[in-house]
């Protein structure tokens, strides 16, 4: 007869700061806690009791946290038993992210590491493979976020679409499957620099020269037009989250500066 194992004890950087910690955080930390493989899918979670104490909070602050994850499905509350991690870290990563919850600051730089290496030799790839056609479905998908102009999710929507049409052209399917793995992600990273910057024009501009080097059959323009929009667009991406917790915490985001796009 098989036993349920004993949950894994908590390491002491669960424990948050010693203030009145907001759900949010204390979530953050749950949820790290639980992607780090210290916890084994299907395998029982400490107590909340366990959990408040090795966080510093309260328990009605752990329990709401639990019901963010449970929404989510990383956990299964079972009245009278328990709760039980229900996926791995891999598995639950997508829905993660298009919920839109922050991971730690470890997790959201390699991510955009990732994604960012990934587009460069696709554009690269795409300006030396693409046909007349393949070349055809990246202009339409440019002129798509042209048409939506400040329409955010209709942007978003092309956007995605853009990116995902160069990586057809790539030529190579393990890329190709690679970034639109990456789908929710890039939907949530976008969204959240449109709407902090408020616009999307210059935006539709770091994508025009990748358009043209691609037409033009330029694989060497390509990687530079693609490493411009990724540092742009990850920096930009970096002040909006940290606004985002400037924000949640209390205090005012800094203001944009007017001016060139930076």
């Amino acid at each position: 007869m098989s036993t349920t194992p004993s949950p894994p004890s908590l390491p002491a950087s669960l424990r948050v700061a010693p203030r009145e910690a907001p759900v949010a955080e204390i979530t953050r930390k749950l949820l790290d806690f639980l992607l780090s493989g210290e916890v084994v899918p299907g395998s029982k979670i400490p107590s909340e009791r366990q959990l408040a104490e090795a966080l510093a909070v309260g328990r009605s602050s752990v329990r709401e946290a639990i019901k963010s994850l449970n929404l989510l499905g990383l956990l299964d509350v079972r009245q009278g038993d328990g709760t039980y991690l229900t996926r791995s870290g891999s598995d639950l990563l997508p829905r993660v992210i298009e919920w839109g919850l922050l991971l730690g600051e470890s997790h959201v730089r390699d991510l955009l590491e990732a994604r960012s290496e990934l587009e460069i030799v696709v554009a690269g790839l795409a300006a030396e493979r693409a046909d007349e056609q393949q070349v055809a479905d990246v202009r339409e998908r440019l002129e798509a976020m042209r048409a939506a102009g400040e329409d955010v999710p209709a942007y978003v929507e092309a956007d995605i679409a853009f990116h995902l049409a160069i990586a057809r052209a790539s030529g190579n399917e393990v890329l190709q499957n690679l970034l639109t793995s990456l789908r929710s992600l890039l939907g949530v990273w976008a969204r959240r620099v449109l709407e902090h910057a408020h616009e999307t024009a210059t935006s539709l501009a770091m994508h025009e020269p990748i358009y043209k080097a691609i037409e033009a059959h330029d694989a060497s323009a390509a990687r530079a037009a693609m490493t411009a929009h990724m540092e742009r667009a990850n920096r930009r991406l970096r002040e909006a989250v940290e606004a985002a917790n400037a924000q949640a915490d209390g205090h005012a985001p800094a203001t944009r500066s007017s001016g060139r796009p930076r």
